[in-house]
């Protein structure tokens, strides 16, 4: 006799189209499964299999299965998440039925360990609420992924503080007041803000206030100065990965001895400035505005530099990264040049690059840049990849194709980048048969490599 869940009347069969693959099996196997398997299995492997469900309305279905899976829901569950995205209900139902709804939840179950609440299009909830839920959870909880507008604000430090949060993500939430000999997180590897207000002095007390900290992520944070101070100041000797994201500042230090990644994106600063001790090994800018920037002088570690949508004065970007020599991966795209006459030098990339497995460029290519960017005699001797692009086609992008495939002799792999107007003139369709007829032509040259081509 087959076991007819009961989640396989109460699921809508269009809700399966939403599952992720895994959930989907997981449904598969436990709807084939007969009564005597489902009674041997440990209530352990139950309670891991309902936490990789995740959504509190599928776990709750799916522990109505039998008394067995009851019970490793409220024993054996460590992992549970509410998400308006999951369910419309969420959003349709009111505030204090919602809440009546995840108190329910979360009451039922002992010694959870990760719980996601992220509430964005749902009214404000009452405070006592989510406090109820954080003091209930707090001893056991090691993930805590929030985003709940409660009036009054909640105070997160304040009740997960001293515990053993190892991850905490907060969104649209007030920081303030940080007292981090009270306030402390001593098991805290990672740390995300986004849309967070938060004054520069708060921040850094709260990094230093995590000692074994290895991932932070700000996320357009409302940095709220005060007296004055435009400054923020971060300092940390365990962070090794950064993410930057929509601020601005007019200067931001970074002081971080063990830092491995650093990822600026959509930010303006005028200074910015990483004191660190050479251990930086992938470091990326996309869509930044910045005066000035130092990374340090020590860089040799570094194995991955990816710059898009950014105005570089070339003398000052090689200075940067020249001593390089374990580079592996250079992407230049979507880049301009402070001067107009200035264009990437291939012949300085070879040479102070040796060991340069992947190279990406777009840019401008113009009438009397070209002949310059590609002079010189260097082999790009270990790229085995190369991805190239344009941002307007015209007839002097084949040759630039074609002269760096000359410097690359162990080439595996040509991808181009285009974008192709769904308005074309007459001049520019026959631009583009042309760059296609050059193309076949300079690949049947070249009959090791493989190419691909990507349109927008």
């Amino acid at each position: 006799m087959r076991v007819r869940i009961l989640f396989l009347f109460c699921i809508n069969p269009t809700t399966f189209t939403n599952l992720d693959s895994f959930r989907f099996q997981l449904f598969r196997c436990v709807v084939n499964c007969d009564i005597y398997q489902m009674e041997q299995l440990p209530v352990e492997v139950i309670g891991n299999i309902l936490s990789h469900l995740k959504a509190a309305r599928d776990v709750v279905i799916a522990s109505a299965t039998c008394k067995k899976w009851r019970f490793a829901c409220c024993k054996h569950l460590h992992t549970l998440s509410f998400s308006s995205n999951d369910w419309q209900v969420y959003r349709d139902l009111t505030t204090t039925r919602l809440e009546i709804l995840i108190t329910q939840t979360i009451l039922q179950i002992s010694g959870l360990q990760s719980l996601s609440i992220l509430m964005e299009d749902v009214d404000e909830f009452s405070a006592s609420a989510v406090i109820a839920w954080l003091m209930y959870t707090r001893e056991s909880l090691k993930q805590l992924f929030y985003n709940v507008k409660t009036m009054p604000n909640v105070n997160i430090l304040e009740i997960c503080g001293r515990h053993k949060l190892e991850i905490l993500d907060l969104s649209h939430n007030s920081i303030v007041g940080v007292e981090p000999n009270y306030q402390r997180f001593p098991c805290l590897k990672s740390l995300s803000l986004s849309y967070v207000t938060i004054s520069a002095l708060d921040l850094n007390l709260l990094v230093s206030a995590c000692p074994r900290i290895e991932a932070l992520e700000l996320v357009n944070p409302e940095i709220a100065m005060s007296d004055g101070q435009v400054t923020v100041e971060l300092s940390s000797s365990t962070l090794k990965s950064v993410y930057v994201e929509a601020i601005s500042l007019d200067k931001f230090v970074l002081e971080a001895d063990g830092i491995e990644c650093l990822y600026l994106k959509d930010c303006a600063l005028e200074d910015f400035e990483l004191i660190g001790k050479g251990t930086l090994k992938n470091f990326r800018i996309d869509d930044v505005s910045v005066i000035h920037i130092d990374i340090g002088e020590i860089v040799e570690s570094l194995e991955s530099v990816d710059i898009s949508n950014f105005t570089i004065i070339w003398p000052k970007f090689y200075q940067m990264i020249s001593r390089s020599l374990n580079l592996k991966r250079l992407r230049l795209w979507d880049v301009m040049f402070d001067d107009e006459d200035e264009v990437v030098d291939l012949e300085t990339i070879a040479t102070c690059f040796p060991n340069l497995s992947h190279l990406s460029l777009s840019y401008d290519v113009r009438d009397g840049v070209l002949h310059y960017g590609i002079l010189g005699s260097t082999h790009l001797e270990n790229v085995v990849v190369l991805e190239l692009g344009w941002t307007v086609i015209n007839d002097l992008f084949s040759q630039w194709v074609e002269g760096l495939l000359k410097r690359c002799p162990i080439l595996k792999k040509l991808v181009i980048h285009g974008i192709v107007s769904e308005a074309k003139t007459d001049e520019e369709c026959k631009m583009l048969a042309n760059f296609t007829t050059s193309m076949i032509e300079l690949m049947r040259r070249y009959t090791d490599v493989d190419p691909h081509f990507k349109f927008e």
